[in-house]
């Protein structure tokens, strides 16, 4: 029995998370995606009333193995193997696994579709941010997001298709999720350095 508590602590232990995010993870900026897509997915399981300490520290995590293993085969299967070892349970290497798309898991849970939809849009809503001239969140605003997504050279890594899907995939459109995630990383802004 002490060794699922200790389990469900550590998966629930922000600090914790935190700590193994930067064990693996030295850039700043992958470090601010991870906090922002922590954000998004916190506050999606507030509204959901879910588990947001589990939630968010998912999200946390989802691409702390990405910097050393950046290709298809290692990212998040590093990840994957390395939680493992560190007895983190498959409901949590389960939800992290999903969001990429060619592991080939589904996304089955709330937890899983959420993650997936904020992921990309988190990434996005930052790199708005960025082109404002106060660098700020606090401008950015859904016409903007809309208009910069059909501008196909501007972050062109983020794929919408992704974002798209990702807000049809939890049940909302997607000007809501737009407009949710926002105001989350508005409400986070000094963490996001935003």
């Amino acid at each position: 029995m002490s060794g699922k508590i200790e389990m469900d602590n550590q998966e629930k232990n922000r600090d914790h998370c935190f700590s193994i995010l930067t064990e693996y993870t030295k850039g700043e900026s992958l470090i601010k995606h991870a906090l922002a897509v922590e954000t998004c997915v916190r506050a999606y399981a507030s509204k959901l009333n879910e588990d947001e300490e589990l939630w968010g520290n998912v999200a946390l995590l989802h691409d702390f193995d990405y910097e050393m293993y950046p290709t298809e085969d290692g990212h998040p299967f590093k990840g994957n193997e390395i939680l493992k070892e560190k007895g983190f349970s498959e409901e949590f290497r389960r939800a992290i696994m999903s969001h990429a798309d060619y592991t080939n898991v589904p996304k089955i849970s709330m937890l899983e579709k959420v993650l997936f939809a904020c992921d990309e849009l988190a990434g996005f809503l930052t790199a708005v941010a960025y082109v404002r001239p106060s660098k700020s969140i606090q401008e950015v605003e859904v016409k903007s997001v809309f208009k910069k997504m059909k501008d196909k050279a501007f972050a062109r890594a983020v794929n919408r298709d992704d974002i798209r899907n990702g807000a049809e995939g939890i049940g909302v459109t997607l000007d809501e999720h737009i407009q949710f995630c926002i105001d989350a990383m508005k409400n986070n802004k000094e963490v996001l350095g935003l």
